[in-house]
This record gives C-alpha cells, structure tokens and sequence, in this order.
C-alpha cells in the first residue's frame, strides 16, 4: 500500500535492476512527468478516491479502535477481552443504530482524500529533487522521501484528523456534534477567545510518529519486492512477461506485512497522540510527557498497544480495496492500459 511510486500515464515498467540484485524506480533525466498537474491530478484523484474506499470497508474497525485506544470510560472493559471487538460492535449497534459505526467517517473522507493526493505528490516531488538517477536509489534515501512525503500531507491535514476523532469518540446520540459544531467547540476551548492551534492538538507526536511510520513501511516493502523478486521465488511471483512486475498477491502481500510491521513501530506514539486529542474530553492531560505517563500508570507497557490486534484485522481488507480501487482508477483514467 505505501508503494506510492507514480507510473508513466502508459504503463510501462518503470523500476531498474541495479548491482546486487535490488530494484529502484528510473528517474526521469527531467521532471516533465512530475510537473505535468492534468498527470499528477489524476495521480492524485486515483488515489485519493482509493484511500476513500480503503476507509469505508473499515470504518467500524477504526471506529472501534478509537474508543479502546482513547480508553473510553464504556467501551474499556471491552479492550481487554477476547472477543471484545465484536461485543463493542454489537453495543454500538444495539445502543445507537448501525450508523452509529461510521460516526465521524464523513471527516474522515474529507481527511483521507486530499491525504492520499498530497501524500502521492509530495513523494514524487521529494524524489524528483532527491533520486536524481537509479544509482542513488538507497534505503536511507527512499525513508528521506516517505518519511518527508508523509509528514507534508500530515500537516497540511491534521485539523482535519483531529476533528474526525473527536467525532469518533463521542457517544451521545441526543445532540450529536456536526462536523462544523465539533470544529467550533475545539477552536474554543480553553482560555481566551480561542485559538487556531487548538486544530493542531496532538500535532507533535503525530509529526513524531509519521516519519518512522512511513520510513519503515516503505524500506519493508522494498525488503520484501526484492526478497520476492528472487530467482527462486520469481516464477510464482511476477506477472508474464515481465521480470520486474509484481503479480496482484504478491503486491497485497508486500503492502499488509510492511503496513504491520510500520504500524507495530510506531503504534506507541499512535496511543498517545490519540489520548492528546481528546485531551479535554478524557482526562485533560496534554503534554506528550504528562500522557504518557498517564498511560503507564493506568494500564502499564499494555497500555501503549490497546487496539493493535483491531490495526492488524482492518489492515489486509483495506489494502486489498486500496491497491484494487487504485489499480481500477488508474485504468479508467487512462494512467495505465
């Protein structure tokens, strides 16, 4: 899934063999492709529309998550049993509707698609300035990038992440929040007159979590399309004729396992930016420091990976959507034949 690299609008296969076996995107001699904005629109429509469709199959998941992650004081006895997905999901549902699960999912579209369309953007800029030719294709440089890539289309959007937590941890039915009224109430709370940085609550470990977030995820994918473009394993994983060109299992399998283990790494750092989030609904802390000690005290080391086993559920079905929507797009919007 963070196998952002953008192909030629007609697909071709634009990776090199390189000495020792290793594969690396070939670098345009110019950025024609790059600053091409009707090619890089559509890049970023394919995307982001596929970044929807992923989000939708497991929004209840990721509703769910939310709760367990922020420990919210119904739905805690839950994140600790087995089982205790599906009886949060059957409470939400028995309690509030089925609508219920997907409370704070239209924000969370809102977020995810111009998300997906900087994220491709940025990656390919940051490459076309940094990856002049196939021999400086490296690991360290294709973190530099992911980890630049993610951390631009993160701040450009958190506002828009914030807000859909906040509507994803409330509950009352009675009076539901609006996406404009929770807006409202975060840029007003606290002292004075309010602040536009309240919008931007939790933005530190965010910012913290993204880069090993996104480095990791895209030096595991590569790990693995090199391991699985072997000579042993090749013939049951590329795609006839092509010596380079990944079969559709073999491209879901690099994208859920290196999103597993990006997401094992930095899920700490996840916990906690959530409980900054919802800072003034739970227990008021906001410092990176006062919650995570907030976190040690009530649940211990556990405490940083509540919801893990719910990111490793929801993780394959939302790659399987995304690589298939996007491959789908691209198709119907001329990218690739």
């Amino acid at each position: 899934m963070r196998d952002s690299g953008i192909s030629p609008p007609i697909a071709t296969d634009p990776l090199t063999k390189r000495e020792g076996g290793h594969y690396g995107y070939r670098t345009p001699k110019s950025n024609e492709d790059s600053s091409n904005l009707d090619f890089a629109l559509r890049n970023g429509l394919a995307g982001g529309v596929a970044g929807c469709a992923a989000k939708t199959i497991v929004a209840p998941l990721e509703r769910i998550r939310i709760l367990f992650q922020t420990s919210h004081s119904h739905f805690v006895r839950y994140s600790t049993r087995w089982g205790g997905l599906i009886k949060a999901a059957r409470d939400i549902r028995t309690s509030y509707g089925i609508l219920a699960l997907f409370k704070g999912h239209s924000a969370s579209l809102v977020r995810v698609f111009p998300y997906a369309g900087i994220n491709f953007l940025a990656y390919e800029q940051f490459r076309a300035a940094i990856v002049t030719s196939p021999d400086q294709e490296a690991p360290w440089r294709r973190f530099l990038c992911g980890s630049m890539a993610g951390a631009t289309s993160t701040l450009l959007t958190y506002p828009l992440e914030l807000i859909r937590t906040r509507l994803a941890f409330e509950t009352v039915q009675k009076n539901p929040s609006s996406w404009v009224g929770i807006s409202k109430k975060i840029y007003f709370e606290g002292v004075g007159n309010g602040s536009f940085f309240n919008l931007y609550r939790g933005i530190t470990p965010t910012m913290l979590g993204i880069l090993p977030y996104a480095g990791t995820s895209f030096l595991t994918h590569d790990v693995l399309r090199d391991w699985l473009r072997s000579p042993a394993l090749a013939p049951y994983t590329l795609e006839a004729p092509s010596s380079t060109r990944l079969t559709a299992v073999a491209q879901l399998s690099c994208g859920a396992v290196a999103g597993i283990v990006a997401q094992t790494v930095s899920y700490p750092i996840d916990i906690i930016r959530r409980r900054m989030q919802v800072g003034n609904v739970g227990n008021g802390q906001s410092g990176i420091l006062e919650t995570t000690q907030r976190i040690f005290i009530e649940r211990g080391v556990r405490g940083f990976y509540v919801g893990l086993t719910i990111g490793y559920v929801k993780m394959a079905p939302m790659v399987a959507t995304s690589f298939y929507v996007y491959d789908r797009m691209k198709r119907s919007l001329g990218l690739i034949e």
